[in-house]
This record gives structure tokens, C-alpha cells and sequence, in this order.
């Protein structure tokens, strides 16, 4: 059986919950590797709409296992409004999730922290635009060494290590200018969490290693996208996590000989939230027409999204970075009533054209978009259910991101729900 990687090849909200969704039919185990509850997927399955933070999109799958891997950063209580979410919903959860007990905790004082940078940055600093969720000050524990993992929820003296960290945190806060967090009414909460999460607790590194040496197959869920990566986005606008594919194998512990494939998912158009550069971004009625079509509100937060043109220069770095074998191809149904399209092939800035994103954001900010134009197709896409019946023009079009990206369709999506997608190759 394969094991597959499945990445966002943007900046996020490429519609990666409802690909996962599709390619679980036929998988044993999907484990998300990195990122928070600061990441939302939505899949639609026959009337219900469902939003999912943490818990894979394989939960939606009977007899799929669902495992959070190390790479993670667990908000606890936010964990267990999700799965109380979706048990009241009829999912079973109860020995399906799996949580690694290697993964970082989120608490208050992470949230805090976020928000208190964030307003700070509203005074001068640079803003970048965060979920406040505490993902950012959760990582930055766990690379200082001072975190609690999901392990510590386990351990008789959970109290005692929590109430030293809110004690050490407290003060950063007040010197921040912002309220302490009250003690009592946070380690009650939290020891609760703990209990109710305990039977999930497990060594998921091994459990994924076992499953690798049983044949069975597996599917990596990212968050985020590849321009969000920490090390290989628009730093510092960008996520706290690799959310690219190397992610997979660090946020989870498996070899990287186990992964067959790499499946870049992609919009028809980008979009991005928060701040930072985005070249092909449009703030005219086009760009409100795809974000009301496309339903640009993040998942998350409700923000509306940043909408632009496709930017085939975004496309063609994700597919080097991550070695994507095939596109899953999202929202083309958004673009049926434009009449004519717009795609950046390359960036031009003081005399020089770059066929790659450059690390300077300074550059980058001052790039403009090289375009090429291609005729819309004027008709409805979302009914079709095979690609050799959809518009000639939106063929066509199609045709030429996978050309400029290099790197062939394997699904297409006109729709949000399951029977909106056409399989090409996967």
C-alpha cells in the first residue's frame, strides 16, 4: 500500500481537508505532522459541513485511524471541545484518535503571550498577523526547552509542573503590560483536560512505525501551506512549524523511505491571510468576486482571505521544495464567470526577472507580476463529473498551470463536496 504526503502549495486554505477527505477512502492511517488548532479543514459531506482544528480528516472514515503526531502543538481544551463536537455529531472518536505523547501543549499563557505581541506590534513592531491561538509561543517553548508535552498530562506532578510555568509566564506578562493568567481556575480546567485526554495519550511513533512494517498505508496531513513554512516561506510572515514535507517525517517520527508520493494541493487562483507580500493580490472587484465565490473566510477565524491570480512562480517553488508528484487542483467552479484570466509567470523588479520567490521580503514586496492572459469559460464547471467534459477553455486552462508548474494533475476539484472531484491520475 502507498503512503502518501499531502501539502498545501500555497499560503494555506488550498481546500486540503476536503482532498484529504477524498483520499482516505482507502487508507488505515492519517496523522496530521504539524501546526495547531491555528489551522482549520473544512470538508462537506452530503448536507453537513464540518470544521475540524486538530483531529485528522480521516475521522470521517469508519475503521480509519486518526493520530496527531509529535510535530503538533495541542491545545487541550480546544481538543476536547472537538472531539465532544464530533461524538455529538455521531463520529465515533473513542479508539480512533491517537495523540503522540511527544507532542507540545498549548495553554493560556501561550495565548496570552500571542496576544500581547501581536497588540505590541500595533505600536510600532512588525505585525504578522497570527491567529492569537499561542501556536508561535508554544513552538518557541518547545525549542527553548521549557515546554510541557502531552506526556506531562499524564504524570502524577502535572499540577505541580503546570503551576511553575504559569508562575515563570505571569511574570513575563505583567512585565509585557498585559494581566497575569489566575492560577487556581486554569490548573482546575487543565487537570480535568488531563483526564479526559489521558486514554488518547500513546507512543505514536511506534504505533506509525508498526503500521509501516504491516503493509498498511498512510497519509501525512499538513497544515498550512508551503509558503507559511517557517524556514522556507515568507519569513517572518509565516506559520511556526515546517509545514512543508520535510514536516512529515520530523512531526512524526517515520523514515522518510517510507513515503511513496507527494501530493501538492492548489488553487486555481491564491490566497493568503495575515500580513506580508503577496504579488498577484487583487483589491478591486475581481478579488472580492472570488473571495464571495470561493468563500474566502478562514476557517479559523472567519477572516476574509487576501484573494489574487495564480502565481506560477509560487507553484513551480512549492513543487521544488516538496518534490510534488501530482496537483490536486482546487475551486476552478470559483473562476467560471470571469471572462478573462490572469496568471503570473515570473516576477520583475529593478531590471531583473526571477522565475523563483526570493528570500528578501523587501524584494519581494517590490516585485511585480508578469502576466499572461487566458480567455474564461463563461459556463458552469460544478456539475461536471469527468475533466473530458468540462469547458475546452477551462481544459486549457488547466493545462497551462500544470505546464508552468511542472507537474501533472492528479485531481480536480469544481466543488466542495466529495462528488465535485475528478480524478485524473491518483
Amino acid at each position: 500500500m502507498s503512503n502518501t504526503v499531502l501539502v498545501g502549495a500555497q499560503w494555506g486554505d488550498e481546500g486540503k481537508g476536503k482532498i484529504i477527505d477524498v483520499l482516505t477512502e482507502n487508507v488505515d492511517v492519517v496523522v496530521r505532522y504539524q501546526g495547531g488548532n491555528n489551522a482549520g479543514h473544512t470538508v462537506e459531506i452530503d448536507e453537513e459541513r464540518y470544521v475540524l482544528h486538530l483531529i485528522p480528516s480521516g475521522i470521517f472514515r469508519p475503521g480509519t485511524a486518526c493520530i496527531i503526531g509529535n510535530g503538533v502543538v495541542v491545545d487541550p481544551i480546544a481538543l476536547m471541545a472537538e472531539v465532544k463536537e464530533l461524538a455529538g455529531r455521531g463520529l465515533i472518536v473513542d479508539g480512533r484518535l491517537f495523540i503522540s505523547d511527544r507532542a507540545h501543549a498549548v495553554f493560556p499563557y501561550h495565548r496570552a503571550l500571542d496576544s500581547s505581541r501581536e497588540g505590541a506590534a500595533l505600536k510600532g513592531g512588525t505585525k504578522i498577523g497570527t491567529t492569537q491561538r499561542g501556536i508561535g509561543p508554544a513552538y518557541g517553548d518547545k525549542i527553548m526547552r521549557t515546554g510541557l508535552r502531552m506526556v506531562d498530562l499524564t504524570t502524577a506532578d502535572f499540577a505541580e509542573r503546570l503551576t511553575k510555568r504559569l508562575e515563570e509566564n505571569n511574570k513575563l506578562l505583567v512585565s509585557a503590560g498585559a494581566e497575569p493568567i489566575k492560577k487556581d481556575a486554569v490548573l482546575q480546567q487543565y487537570l480535568e483536560a488531563a483526564k479526559a485526554l489521558k486514554p488518547f495519550i500513546t507512543d505514536t511513533a511506534t504505533m506509525l512505525n508498526k503500521a509501516r512494517i504491516e503493509g498498511k498505508s498512510m497519509l501525512f496531513e499538513g497544515a498550512q501551506g508551503t509558503m507559511l513554512d517557517i524556514d522556507f516561506g515568507t519569513y517572518p510572515f509565516v506559520t511556526s512549524s515546517n509545514s512543508t514535507v520535510g514536516g512529515a517525517c520530523t512531526g512524526t517520527g517515520v523514515p522518510p523511505q517510507c513515503i511513496d508520493r507527494v501530493v501538492g494541493v492548489i488553487k486555481a487562483y491564491t490566497t493568503r491571510v495575515g500580513e506580508g507580500p503577496f504579488p498577484t493580490e487583487l483589491k478591486d472587484g475581481t478579488g472580492e468576486l472570488i473571495r464571495t465565490r470561493g468563500r474566502e473566510f478562514g476557517a479559523t477565524t472567519g477572516r476574509p482571505r487576501r484573494c489574487g491570480w495564480f502565481d506560477a512562480v509560487v507553484g513551480r517553488y512549492s513543487a521544488m521544495i516538496n518534490g510534488v508528484d501530482y496537483w490536486a487542483m482546487t475551486k476552478l467552479d470559483v473562476l467560471d464567470e470571469i471572462n478573462t484570466l490572469r496568471v503570473c509567470v515570473a516576477y520583475e523588479c529593478d531590471g531583473k526577472t526571477f522565475d523563483t520567490v526570493p528570500a528578501s521580503l523587501d524584494l519581494l514586496a517590490r516585485c511585480k507580476p508578469v502576466y499572461r492572459d487566458f480567455e474564461g469559460w463563461m459556463a458552469p464547471t460544478k456539475d461536471v463529473t469527468r475533466f473530458e467534459d468540462l469547458p475546452a477553455k477551462a481544459r486549457a486552462y488547466v493545462a497551462k498551470l500544470c505546464e508552468l508548474t511542472g507537474v501533472p494533475l492528479g485531481i480536480l476539484s469544481v466543488g466542495p463536496r466529495r462528488a465535485n472531484t475528478l480524478r485524473i491520475a491518483l
